[in-house]
């Protein structure tokens, strides 16, 4: 019994210290993460999406349909 409950005060002490060990890291990552897109310095000199980006679309979807009735009239 005495084995038994020496036991389970060293997995509480183990969970408490594991616990304790992941809060210190989520607090230390949380703060000092960028917020994100303002800060990325990948997005410099980029621009957001053209009033063309319809016409790409189409075109894709044709070379799509394309390679579809290809694949099907060459059985």
């Amino acid at each position: 019994m005495n084995q038994e409950s020496e036991r389970t005060e060293l997995q509480k002490r183990i969970a408490a210290e594991l616990a304790e060990k992941a809060k210190k890291k989520a607090d230390t990552l949380n703060g000092d993460r960028p917020d994100g897109v303002e800060d990325s310095a990948y997005l410099h000199n980029t621009q957001k999406t053209s009033s063309l980006a319809w016409v790409w679309i189409l075109i894709g979807l044709f070379v799509i349909v394309g390679l579809v009735l290809l694949v099907v009239n060459t059985r």
